[in-house]
């Protein structure tokens, strides 16, 4: 630095501009400075090759590409026309559905209802915020691993996060979830910056950075109530760097431990935002029956979240090695550095999928995409992965900054990730997703085949739902086995009539629609005595034809005498 007399030392991004603050053999610390984790550096040192926000920004433009490319080609689907048929409802409406379902999903709703009013109901209109959200995502993806990056002492911290945010972004499940009208992306999004808050709260640690954090968590909670394992996750996160800084060496731990003071703040937080949730959380344990669906995971569970956010079976061992070496960045032989991708990214992977496993042994809660938001875990700890390995390449310390030819083994790696990665991204692309309903061809096949005086039945009665996402169709046929509409009994499919009232308006049909999830292309069994009673009048008719259509079965039937 001119003027300092000694040359800048370009081995860590932490160090700090004056060189009279720096100890003989230690990890240098400004004398006065916050003796945290995290710490950015001082002003006045070596200024960057490559800006701090350049990696989050290309990052964000390639996730938001990435989500508009063929938008609106996969067909809306029953979680879609729910958030459609709730969103498009008066906040006062909305509200009143709350009280009798999806009161977890009440905060998405509301988030909802300005856009459909804005936009519309097509399936472009309604997933954009989710494509948004996504981007966002990887632009805060990036930014924490370049600070994490920097952290570890890793080469090159800004390419280490602009990976890391290329790599979320090319998750063939985050690109399924950007393009869902539903809250998983917004969730994903929240998360990520309530760590990437954590992560600068412990550099700052002034109350309003954990103030931020402690809101953006809420936040979170608000759109999906499990979230609110990722504070496990932090607080975990926390735990372990105490114990590896106390276990690291003497001089240079206690600048890099997080201290008691800041435990205390993240409890403060967490607590605050336990309590802001708690109403929630009881109305969502009173509701839920809604989740009733949902199996006891068994081995294979454990597979299938696994292969799901490593993109493919084939890139299970590849990922698995990249985050192994992602978790050895910044630990071997840097054992001063109290933060490492490791610390972070570990207990945000696996502790939220581990508790809702193991709870469901219990009482099931656990799908996949309920831990979507630990996503970018992976892509920190397989950029971290990646730099680590330069550094290796290189034959110096990861705390150097890598030759350019030390980057030819993970940009080799990286490509044959994208390679292997096409197949699966275009599948998630496709008109009909596996394991959705395909609303799009039922709503064709009624425009295609339906007469006037034509009836529908939905079995069971919740499927009515698939009504809202494409309705044009749906609306010319006569809904014999509804009561009262979905607005008046403030419910998501409305109230169906009693079995003998279906009876009576059913002896004037002569052609009816049975619309069903079906499950190996099989109607589902009846479960209640109006769905018996619908299997009962079809049967006594004739069946002209049937479609699939995704998860979904449409047949049409007519009365055997003319």
């Amino acid at each position: 630095m001119p003027g300092s007399g000694t040359a800048p030392d370009h081995s860590s991004a932490l160090l700090p501009a004056d060189p009279l603050a720096l100890a003989p053999a230690a990890d240098p610390v400004a004398p006065g400075a916050a003796s945290v984790p995290g710490a950015a550096p001082a002003a006045g040192g070596p200024r960057p090759m490559v800006p701090g926000w350049l990696p989050a920004a290309v990052s964000g433009l390639v996730g938001l590409v990435s989500g508009l490319y063929r938008l609106p080609v996969p067909s809306l689907w029953r979680d879609e026309a729910a958030t459609i048929g709730a969103a498009g409802r008066s906040v006062p409406q909305i509200f009143a559905l709350l009280h009798h379902v999806d009161a977890v999903n009440g905060a998405y709703y509301l988030f909802m209802h300005p856009v459909v009013l804005a936009l519309g109901t097509s399936a472009a209109a309604v997933r954009l915020p989710s494509v948004a959200a996504m981007a966002v995502a990887a632009a805060f993806t990036a930014a924490l691993g370049r600070r994490l990056a920097e952290l570890a002492g890793l080469p090159a911290p800004a390419l280490t996060g602009l990976l890391a945010g290329l790599l979320f972004t090319a998750a063939p499940e985050v690109t399924r979830y950007a393009q869902e009208a539903r809250a998983y992306g917004l969730v994903t999004m929240l998360a990520t910056a309530a760590t990437y808050l954590l992560v600068r709260a412990l550099a700052d640690d002034r109350r309003r950075c954990w103030a931020g954090y402690g809101t953006v968590i809420i936040l979170a909670g608000l759109f999906n109530a499990f979230s609110l394992l990722l504070l496990l996750a932090h607080g975990l996160s926390l735990l372990l760097a105490r114990a590896r800084a106390a276990a690291g060496p003497p001089a240079p731990a206690p600048a890099a431990a997080v201290s008691p003071r800041q435990l205390a703040r993240w409890g403060t937080a967490a607590a605050t935002a336990t309590v802001a949730l708690a109403p929630l959380l009881a109305a969502g344990y009173l509701q839920r029956a809604q989740i009733s669906w949902v199996a006891r995971p068994r081995v294979g569970t454990i597979g299938t979240l696994v292969t799901g956010f490593a993109g493919s079976s084939a890139l299970v061992l590849p990922l698995t090695v990249m985050a192994a070496c992602g978790i050895a960045a910044g630990t071997i032989p840097r054992r001063e550095r109290a933060l490492t991708p490791g610390l972070i990214a570990v207990p945000w992977l696996a502790a939220p999928a581990v508790v809702l496993l193991a709870v469901s042994q219990v009482h099931p809660v656990f799908n996949p995409r309920y831990v979507l938001y630990s996503q970018p875990a992976l892509a920190l700890l397989g950029a971290a992965g990646l730099s680590w390995i330069a550094g290796r390449a290189a034959g110096i310390s990861v705390t150097g900054l890598a030759r350019p030819l030390a980057w030819l083994p993970p940009a080799l790696i990286t490509l044959i990730i994208i390679v292997m990665l096409a197949g699966p991204q275009q599948a998630v692309r496709r008109a009909s997703l596996a394991g959705n309903d395909n609303l799009r061809r039922v709503s064709a096949i009624l425009a295609a085949h339906e007469r006037s005086g034509d009836a529908v039945l939905y079995l069971p009665g919740e499927r009515r739902i698939a009504s809202m996402a494409y309705p044009g169709a749906f609306r010319r046929l006569n809904d014999v086995a509804l009561g009262t509409s979905p607005l008046a009994s403030a419910t998501l499919a409305g109230a169906e009539v009693s079995p003998a009232t279906l009876v009576s308006r059913f002896s004037q049909v002569r052609r009816v629609w049975l619309v069903a999830l079906g499950s190996h292309g099989h109607l589902p069994g009846p479960v209640s005595g109006l769905d018996r009673e619908k299997v009962a009048l079809v049967g006594r008719m004739w069946l002209v034809r049937r479609w699939r259509a995704g998860t979904m079965i449409v047949c049409l039937f007519r009365r055997l005498q003319p």
